[in-house]
């Protein structure tokens, strides 16, 4: 079964129904404790649909940190591998405290640069919705940082949800 979601077209002489499917719907997290804010929300959305959740960890590429200060990159990759490690853990225990009920999910996580790996997300997986959160940085930090969903906003081919999870009551 594929659930759609239904708009309607205004035409002057009638109606026009359009249907959107959603049964891909990619979340990105960061594995912070606000990633259990949204989740709610991305869970809401798959059961009314019927959608596959596609969570993406992101660890953020070191290289960008390196600036040339290193002639060995050993010591950049053992921490590497260790980071993908301790988010594989992570992302293990969100998925048996919070997904257990789920049975359409995928985890997956990866190194690099988090708007680029979750736009080559959703092109390689054909998502149809991409549910994320903000940390709603602004000023300095927003400069400094960026913002992935931002970047993730402006370059998607399919719709962004961005919930900020300070916001949350």
């Amino acid at each position: 079964m594929i659930a759609v979601l239904g708009f309607y077209s205004v035409n002057k002489k009638k109606p026009v129904k359009v249907m959107v499917e959603i049964k891909k719907i990619l979340f990105p997290c960061d594995l912070m404790k606000n990633a259990s804010k949204i989740l709610p929300y991305v869970l809401s959305v798959s059961e009314k649909y019927n959608s596959m959740i596609y969570l993406l960890h992101v660890v953020e590429g070191l290289s960008k940190w390196d600036g040339g200060f290193y002639d060995s990159h050993s010591s950049m990759d053992v921490y590497q591998k260790k980071a993908l490690k301790r988010a594989e853990a992570c992302m293990d225990k969100l998925c048996k405290e919070q997904l257990q009920n789920c049975p359409n999910f995928q985890k997956r996580r990866v190194s690099g640069d988090p708007a680029t790996e979750i736009l080559k997300t959703i092109d390689s997986e054909g998502i149809d919705l991409v549910i994320m959160g903000t940390h709603g940085r602004k000023g300095l930090d927003h400069t400094i940082f960026g913002s992935v969903a931002e970047n993730v906003m402006k370059k998607s081919s399919v719709p962004v949800l961005v919930i900020n999870p300070y916001k949350i009551r």
